[in-house]
């Protein structure tokens, strides 16, 4: 049985994006969260706010893919995401890893400016690579995030560098 993954809820402002983000926020969530993210940007959104109330888990490849797009956003340091409700478990996995400075964390209730928009984002169903090749990237993100995660994920990378060339001699 593959692991739950996390529901994303999408609502679309003038000028921002609210997901939230509920269930477990692991790596067969992660491809998908991935491409809305671009997708998002690739829009002119600047301003996103994640609402984490009921995000029972993240893993470090949501993590990683979430820090990516962090840094992509804004390279110059500004925090355009918004973590809003995130539980002390999320808020200790973003901590540890040296990623929680790369978002404003807020706590409260969420209130959205303006009119709003609401779309559920389809799954993609990823394909195995697509798996591995997303949470090799998360991995090597964190790593560059926080030169410590290093020793953490060095064997993480490697498996998942060496399950993708297997992957890719097959086709």
């Amino acid at each position: 049985m593959p692991p739950l993954s996390a529901n994303l809820l999408v609502l679309v402002g003038n000028d921002f994006v609210c997901i939230k983000i509920a269930g477990r926020a692991n790596f067969t969530s992660s491809p998908d969260f991935k491409t809305l993210l671009e997708e998002l940007a690739g829009k002119g959104y600047r301003h996103f706010l994640l609402d984490l109330g009921e995000c029972v888990l993240m893993d470090s490849t949501f993590l990683g893919v979430l820090a990516g797009f962090g840094m992509k956003l804004n390279p110059d340091g500004e925090k355009g995401i918004e973590l809003y409700n995130p539980n002390p478990r999320v808020a200790e996995l973003l901590e540890n890893l040296g990623a929680l400075h790369l978002f404003k964390v807020v706590t409260g209730p969420l209130e959205l400016p303006g009119a709003v928009k609401s779309c559920t984002p389809e799954s993609s169903n990823p394909t195995h690579e697509e798996l591995t090749r997303t949470s090799l990237e998360a991995h090597q993100i964190l790593m560059e995030v926080n030169p410590e995660n290093e020793a953490r994920f060095k064997d993480v990378t490697k498996f998942l560098e060496e399950d993708l060339k297997c992957i890719q001699k097959r086709k």
